[in-house]
Parts: C-alpha cells; sequence; structure tokens
C-alpha cells in the first residue's frame, strides 16, 4: 500500500504549515497520519483530514479530536470496535471489520483543504481502496469526503449527490457508498447532525453488513 513519506513535500502549503507546527508543537505527529484500523474490513470511513490538535496530535485518524468523540463510541456500540476510547493512540482502542483515513493526510491551516491537494493525495487512496480486498462499504464523512471518493473512482459529482443518511451503489466497483455529516463540533454544536442521526447510519451499515463471518 502506497502511504506518503513522513517529509512528504507534495503539497506546499501543508508542507509550510507543518514545518510551523513543529516547531510551535514539537512533541506532536506532525506527519501525514496513516490510516486506522484492519486491512480486511469490510467498511471504510473517510474523512476530510486530520484536526491539528487531534489526529496531527496523536497520530491517529480522529483521535483526541471532537469529531471522534462521537465516532468511535458509536463504532463500538454497533459491533466496530473493542477497548476504550481514550483519545490516545495508545488507548487499545481497536476497529473490528472497520478502517478509518482521510482524503487528505497532513492536516490543514485553518481545517480547510483545498481542491489541489485532495487530488495530490488521491494517489494514497486510490492504493489503499485497491488494498481493501474485502471493502463493501464505504461512508464518507461530509461533502469534502465525498466528493474526493467520486473523483478517485472517477465518477463526476453531479452522479451522485452528497445527502446525510443517503445510500449510493457504485455499480463500477461493486461498492455501497453511505453519506454522513461530519462528526465535527461545529455540526454537532449546531444540530446539523446529532448522535441519533449520525446512529442511524451506522445502524443501516451494521444491518447491511451483517456479522462477519
Amino acid at each position: 500500500m502506497l502511504c506518503p513519506e513522513k517529509n512528504c513535500p507534495l503539497c506546499p502549503r501543508l508542507v509550510a504549515f507543518r514545518t510551523d507546527n513543529r516547531q510551535k508543537f514539537p512533541s506532536f505527529y506532525n506527519a501525514p497520519v496513516p490510516p486506522f484500523g484492519p486491512s480486511d474490513a469490510r467498511l471504510l470511513i473517510l474523512g476530510m483530514a486530520p484536526g491539528l490538535k487531534g489526529a496531527n496530535q496523536t497520530g491517529r485518524p480522529f483521535t483526541n479530536d471532537y469529531a471522534g468523540d462521537l465516532l468511535y463510541p458509536v463504532l463500538k456500540k454497533y459491533g466496530f470496535a473493542t477497548g476504550h476510547y481514550g483519545k490516545r493512540a495508545d488507548d487499545g482502542y481497536q476497529l473490528v471489520d472497520a478502517r478509518v483515513t482521510n482524503s487528505v493526510r497532513c492536516v490543514p491551516p485553518q481545517n480547510k483543504v483545498v481542491a489541489e491537494e485532495v487530488n495530490n493525495c488521491r494517489r494514497f487512496l486510490i492504493s489503499e481502496l485497491e488494498a481493501l480486498d474485502d471493502l463493501k462499504i464505504i461512508l464518507a464523512l461530509g461533502g469534502v469526503a465525498h466528493n474526493a471518493l467520486l473523483g478517485t473512482l472517477g465518477y463526476p459529482k453531479s452522479a451522485f449527490k452528497f445527502a446525510h443518511g443517503a445510500r449510493h451503489l457504485l455499480p463500477r466497483h461493486n461498492l455501497v457508498l453511505f453519506n454522513s455529516y461530519h462528526t465535527s463540533r461545529y455540526n454537532v454544536n449546531t444540530g446539523v447532525l446529532t448522535t441519533e442521526m449520525f446512529e442511524n447510519v451506522i445502524r443501516q451499515i451494521r444491518e447491511e453488513l451483517g456479522d462477519k463471518a
């Protein structure tokens, strides 16, 4: 599986931000954040990018980030994880039949990515998708991840419109794409996404996959 190197040079804006963060926060991970979860997972959860004091600090997607406070307990509730989520990469929390990654592997300024960065990181998402032989369902958290996936798979954005709770069949790849609003602090605090809304999506995915043999 192709993964970016620690000092990946592909995106000048992200390189500059990473260099600055290494000076400001020398104890942070401050590098492209690798995927989290087993390679035989049938579910891949795709986010946008690491958070500055979340995955960029801990080196694990959505960890020590508000978005993970909703994501990881709900995954455990529906049988996609074991252990206690303690907001640290060494907390013993393990994903089961699920894997988490981001469209862009490096933390962006102001938590916003640009199209060039999504395109530059696409090669890593392609490699990951090709390596997941058992993959059945992809859950895109937010419109950025949704569109990044469509571009990666060669679909126009107009082919599948993002909508919370939507289920899209991707026949050329024998995959199902689910949508959810991102589990970000902003979405939760503003009521765009509630715990119940997110649980409903994960419940549908659990029911569709069933238990792994």
